[in-house]
């Protein structure tokens, strides 16, 4: 009888609760994890789809707007670094509530500037100045949470479970990208008008950092481990989350070791196709709406402008989804099939954009050119990766995630003033670096 096993109790109030999870981190903190990427993403682009309409409410010069966001990506490009560093001393979850906190405040600030402008409280060009300063704390802090989250999650999961979490956080900033300029239109409503967007998404972001503060445990990480670095969130990059490994201990690089060489030919070439490919990019994305607002006349229809806009984007957004998460994974398309044919669509879209005067076909163009670039930016990311080897990973993950940035510093303000002052200039200066880019990268991209 001493070998005998006690019968265990197997009742539903004694037995153990086990938490669906990857690696060590339940379900519902992923959840948190998911919301705060892609709550992010969709606010931002959902600002971008008013931006039209805010133009030509407050008769201010189309430039200047676009403006706003150049100098919010700027910061965000020369901030995230610094933040990615700063989780691993500061701790993770710490960086996650600053960068909430930077885009909470940054939406609710850039609302109330918004509405007083609008209704002449202050001048137009009083409530750009402050609109302006308030973008600042998004793309200054904003950019904290995303290595901040990566990190989170790559220090608590094994190497073989990282992919998976890793393609989650892709998944969360890409939907975020197709949800915001999706609902743009619903948000437009009395009170707050074209405001309503930022101060509705502002409360969301309320409600995701209380659920980060509440639900989320800053424990003890398994591993050493950094985020890295996401590109500025706009509805034409869909994925800016990475679908791999995150390396350990300042992304694997050893500091007696030199960095990589930029003129080294094997990865110039990759990264010039995605400097070339991102900023034509860029420029597609800072004119759309204006050129949608312009063809479908609709200067005095802010509501309606706010919604033409954003359905063309989100058709965009939809065309890059099937891009990046359909055709490639289906076809196993290599990176240089990826670049030389997702630039033979983005000219044709861009193409039938230039000739577009409906909302249909400029949604059409829209849709291929968005196709094309969502080939091409996964090409040109993978055959750099390609190009390098496994201990060089962080360093050119560091420089694509630079080039992603700096493609919506200038472009999108260049592209929307070449826009006014001769609209076929801007179509001409994304084909000629299309056209170079295939005439070029045909032969050089192996």
């Amino acid at each position: 009888m001493n070998n005998m096993q006690k019968p265990q109790n197997n009742s539903p109030k004694n037995a153990p609760k086990i938490a669906p999870k990857i690696g060590s981190v339940p379900n519902d903190r992923l959840v948190i994890l998911f919301l705060v990427m892609m709550v992010a993403a969709a606010g931002n682009t959902a600002m971008q789809a008013t931006l039209p309409a805010i133009s030509s409410t407050l008769k201010i010069s189309d430039v200047w707007v676009s403006m706003a966001f150049s100098w919010s990506a700027l910061l965000w490009v020369w901030t995230a670094p610094k933040w990615a560093r700063m989780s691993d001393k500061r701790g993770r979850k710490l960086l996650m509530s600053w960068g909430m906190w930077g885009f909470i405040s940054s939406m609710l600030l850039c609302g109330v500037s918004l509405w007083l402008g609008l209704h002449g409280w202050i001048g137009a060009g009083l409530t750009f100045i402050i609109f302006a300063l308030f973008r600042s704390l998004y793309g200054g802090f904003g950019s904290a949470a995303p290595p901040a989250v990566q990190a989170y999650l790559a220090a608590r999961t094994e190497a073989e479970e990282r992919s998976k979490a890793m393609a989650l956080l892709a998944s969360s900033f890409g939907l975020g990208t197709v949800i915001g300029p999706a609902v743009a239109a619903y948000l437009v409503f009395e009170p707050f008008g074209l405001a309503g967007p930022l101060f509705m998404f502002g409360a969301f972001g309320i409600a995701v950092w209380a659920a980060l503060k509440l639900r989320l445990p800053n424990d003890t990480p398994k591993f050493a481990a950094r985020g890295a670095v996401a590109s500025y969130p706009s509805s034409a990059s869909v994925n800016n989350a990475p679908d791999g490994d995150i390396d350990e201990n300042d992304n694997g690089q050893s500091t007696d070791r030199a960095p990589l060489n930029l003129r080294d030919s094997k990865i110039f070439k990759w990264l010039l196709s995605g400097l070339v490919v991102g900023h034509a990019q860029a420029i597609l994305l800072g004119v759309i709406g204006f050129l949608v607002r312009d063809r479908l006349h609709l200067y005095d229809q802010p509501a309606m402008a706010v919604s033409m806009i954003g359905s063309v984007m989100f058709i965009g957004a939809i065309a890059t989804l099937l891009s990046q998460w359909g055709l490639i994974p289906l076809l196993s398309l290599s990176p240089s099939v990826c670049v030389r044919w997702g630039s033979i669509a983005a000219i044709i879209g861009i193409l039938i954009i230039a000739i577009g005067r409906d909302f249909s076909t400029i949604s059409l163009g829209y849709a291929i050119s968005s196709l094309g670039f969502g080939l091409t930016r996964p090409g040109f990311t993978a055959g750099a990766s390609l190009a390098v080897d496994r201990s060089y990973q962080g360093d050119i993950a560091g420089k694509v995630a630079s080039i992603n940035g700096a493609a919506y510093i200038a472009a999108p303000a260049i592209g929307v003033a070449l826009y006014n002052y001769y609209e076929p200039a801007s179509f001409a200066l994304m084909l000629s670096g299309l056209i170079f880019l295939l005439l070029w990268g045909w032969r050089k991209l192996d």
